[in-house]
């Protein structure tokens, strides 16, 4: 299973906003932490907002900040959102195929998914954002 950079963006976003110590940043100082396209946080920033996962400050000092407390949010339901078609074969997406009814594959890789996701689910932003300290450094942010 591979999940897509969108996703791995925003996470990468949350996790940024997770351990700024005023709590906001910009998308050009997360893109520059993380070495990425600002072009391309825009995009997650914008979805990330309507998915109340973020919201935008305006003017002087503005920027993003996380939209509800970092251990309420959870990895699960980000890659839930930022992945809808989770179908990891074809069948999973009713397509056609000639062993189907007795097919023990789609079964166990839907199993894997779900357990996956279950792990993902008990893993807060918080969670994700630790060390703290180093992620900080990491990243050149300040303390």
């Amino acid at each position: 299973m591979r999940l897509t950079t969108l996703t791995d963006f925003s996470l990468r976003m949350l996790i940024h906003l997770a351990i700024e110590p005023d709590g906001r940043a910009t998308i050009a100082e997360v893109a520059k932490a993380y070495r990425i396209s600002e072009s391309h946080l825009m995009k997650v920033a914008h979805l990330l907002g309507q998915a109340d996962y973020v919201t935008t400050l305006r003017g002087r000092g503005g920027g993003l900040q996380l939209a509800r407390p970092a251990d309420k949010i959870t990895a699960g339901e980000v890659v839930r959102y930022m992945e809808p078609d989770m179908a990891i074969v074809p069948c999973f997406a009713d397509a056609p195929c000639a062993i189907l009814p007795a097919c023990g594959l789609k079964h166990r890789l839907r199993a894997a998914r779900e357990a996956f996701l279950a792990v993902l689910d008990a893993t807060t932003i918080a969670d994700l954002a630790q060390p703290q300290v180093e992620l900080r450094s990491l990243l050149a942010i300040a303390a």
